[in-house]
């Protein structure tokens, strides 16, 4: 799973794409990935102001955090303090408006950032690189127009993915070029889908998860669990619906068949109290998950923690999906991998929907496990020639 943290914590992966990699990247056949491959970054923003590129990340051949200039060189991030001391400035000139730009990309578990106008913001503490957390009104990067793109490169290829599980901002898309050379793109909005998420937002009552410059143009909308800690929306929002999903499970199954390729690894769960127990085939009890709470389910961890094991983090993976997609009322069987059945429920991840349904191809990653049914906007490729960034249009 992924959720953003202060910190990186060194050895940590950073991203989806890296969580998943542990199964996919021993799998995968490995080519012959080269140490850097070529991200073109392509300005279509429609912008006068600077662009500036962050290459972030953990270096798989060590574990080390640092970042990477403009040829994919490595350079690890000083020791930090505490407080916190200034990073190193490690951005890299962006291309202009309708220009574009190529650096190198180094076999990493990191981000791609961009800001628009300003530089980012970045410190090193004891624990290692402080990240932009913008849902505190504190924060110096608040008032700074960013984003982020997630990868993992390695042996096995490259994964690279256009999020909006922390915050949905400055408009872009991704894409990797194979070695026949088609690519394959993820995260293109639809004409004037960038505004029409924050409108859509605004007429669903979850206004409060924009965040605005002081003239009034909105900057980014918070991920509805970063929304709860900043205020913008109720800690409770989604409490009707898990109300409704535990005493559906009271008196009857909740049947969760979490790998495709083992169609007959079934797991059971009912309620008992403010308890869902689940069982296998043999009906023993093999994990429980108390009654969880609106963050618990935005943000996937907590109440429904994954960790990376083969039976307690599947399950809680297609129960987060479920939650979030309002599923689980309306198809005892999860996940529910039809896109039709999701969001329709009036209690749901709004902020998902909304973004989903301005999505051109219906892919984002509105939440941690938005890959549960391959819903997510995701590209990877074995053996990879290329990658590219297009900052889109805003309008």
């Amino acid at each position: 799973m992924f959720r953003l943290s202060k910190v990186l914590a060194s050895g940590v992966a950073t991203s989806i794409v890296a969580a998943c990699l542990t199964v996919l990247g021993q799998s995968a056949s490995a080519e012959a990935v080269p140490v850097t491959i070529p991200l073109t970054i392509k300005n279509s923003s429609g912008r006068s102001e600077p662009v500036y590129v962050y290459n972030l990340g953990t270096l798989l051949a060590t574990g080390q955090q640092g970042w990477a200039d403009a040829n994919g060189t490595f350079h690890p991030w000083p020791v930090g303090g505490n407080p916190p001391t200034p990073a190193p400035d490690a951005s890299i000139a962006g291309p202009a408006n309708g220009q574009t730009k190529t650096i190198r990309m180094p076999k990493f578990s990191g981000r791609v950032y961009f800001s628009i106008g300003q530089k980012i913001v970045f410190k090193v503490s004891t624990g290692g690189l402080v990240q932009p957390a913008v849902q505190n009104a504190s924060d110096p990067n608040r008032d700074i127009l960013f984003n982020w793109s997630e990868y993992t490169l390695n042996d096995a290829g490259l994964w690279i993915n256009s999020t909006q599980v922390d915050m949905f901002s400055a408009p872009y898309a991704v894409g990797v070029k194979a070695a026949n050379g088609t690519v394959v793109n993820a995260g293109r909005l639809k004409p004037g889908g960038y505004n029409a998420v924050f409108s859509k937002l605004r007429s669903a009552g979850w206004g409060g998860l924009i965040q605005n410059r002081p003239d009034g143009t909105p900057l980014r909308a918070l991920s509805p669990g970063h929304g709860i800690e900043a205020g913008g929306i109720s800690a409770g929002v989604m409490n009707d619906y898990v109300n409704r999903v535990w005493n559906k499970y009271s008196s009857s199954t909740l049947t969760v068949t979490p790998f495709v390729n083992q169609p007959n690894t079934k797991y059971y769960g009912r309620v008992s109290g403010n308890v869902m127990n689940f069982t296998n085939s043999s009906g023993a009890v093999v994990t429980s998950f108390q009654k969880p709470d609106s963050d618990s389910i935005f943000g996937c961890y907590k109440l429904l923690d994954a960790p990376n094991d083969l039976v307690r983090g599947p399950i809680s993976r297609t129960l987060c999906a479920g939650f979030n997609r309002s599923t689980l009322l309306t198809n005892p069987d999860q996940p529910d991998a039809n896109g039709a059945d999701f969001y329709r429920d009036a209690v749901t991840n709004h902020y998902s929907r909304i973004i989903h349904e301005q999505m051109a191809d219906g892919k984002a990653y509105g939440f941690a496990f938005d890959d549960v049914g391959a819903h997510e906007s995701l590209v990877h490729d074995g053996n990879p020639q290329e990658a590219f960034m297009t900052l889109e249009p805003f309008n």
